[in-house]
Formats: C-alpha cells, sequence, structure tokens
C-alpha cells in the first residue's frame, strides 16, 4: 500500500458524513507505518472504544470504511477466527465489527459486518511480522503471496457489501 496522507484518509470514507471524517481521531504516527507491507490501513479510535477504521485501495480509488464493534465484550474460552487473514485468537482477539452501507442504504441503517483481526493487524500476522499466541496460525500450503492475495479478495469482497 502507498503511503497515506491524513487528507488522503479522510476524503476517503464511504459510509459516514463529511463532518464525521473530518471529526474521527486519524492515527499520528503515519509517517511510522511499515506502508509496504500493509494491504489496508486499520487502526482502533483511542478516544472511542466501539469504533474502528479501514482503509483500502479499492477498484482504483482509495475507499474508507467506519466500523463499530461492541466494546464490552465476553472474553471466551475458545478460540475465534479472522475472516480476513484467518488467523486465530483467544478471547477478543476477533471482533465482529459493523459497518454502515455506504448511500441510502446506509440513511436506512442498513449495515454488514465481518469478523476480524480486533487490532486490524490482519496484513503483519499473514506475512509473519506480528505473532499471534502460538498455535494461532495454522501452517497452510498456500505461499505467502498466495494468502496475501485471498487477504486482499476477502477484503474487497466486505468492501463491495459495504458499497452496494
Amino acid at each position: 500500500m502507498k503511503q497515506l496522507t491524513e487528507q488522503d484518509i479522510r476524503t476517503s470514507f464511504v459510509n459516514c458524513s463529511k463532518g464525521e471524517a473530518k471529526r474521527l481521531a486519524v492515527p499520528r504516527d503515519l509517517v511510522d507505518w511499515p506502508w509496504e507491507d500493509l494491504d489496508f490501513l486499520g487502526w482502533r479510535d483511542p478516544g472511542a472504544p466501539d469504533r474502528s477504521y479501514i482503509v483500502a485501495e479499492h477498484a482504483g480509488r482509495l475507499v474508507g470504511v467506519a466500523l463499530r464493534f461492541p466494546a464490552q465484550q465476553r472474553a471466551f474460552l475458545q478460540r475465534s477466527m479472522c475472516s480476513l487473514c484467518l488467523t486465530t485468537h483467544p478471547g477478543n482477539g476477533v471482533s465482529l465489527m459493523t459497518a454502515r452501507r455506504a448511500g441510502e442504504a446506509g440513511r436506512q441503517s442498513n449495515s454488514v459486518g465481518v469478523y476480524v483481526c480486533t487490532d486490524l493487524a490482519c496484513s503483519l500476522y499473514v506475512r509473519g511480522m506480528k505473532t499471534p499466541d502460538p498455535g494461532a496460525r495454522m501452517e497452510e500450503s498456500l505461499s505467502v503471496e498466495e494468502q496475501i492475495e485471498r487477504t486482499r479478495t476477502k477484503l474487497s469482497a466486505f468492501v463491495d457489501k459495504v458499497l452496494v
């Protein structure tokens, strides 16, 4: 992914108003992110524990999606699997994040959801740059490049659902 500016990020959102996009908390350390290893920029809002954001390149343009998830989740004893990168996490490591649909559907409160790593570090897990708890990444017969492509395809399918 190419390095993004705060302005790039704010203007990319498709499922919130311009005012909401102007007020959302953008990471301050954008220069320090490992851009060449990211398939999407994902972060949690430090001021709103129930909000997260994803910005990705989609169909030749930058698309930002505002997400919500339960701030108070129960810590389960079993593991859950991320729908994007297929990493498993114990407890609250995977969350159901929901996004309002773009346009009229979103104004009518229609939304879509995806189970995703709560820390939104899917790109780093797939590349082995961030290590989840032991046993959380299953050994796959796919190459890392094929796993990256699968993650991008799954994210693209989710963004398509938001845009429809």
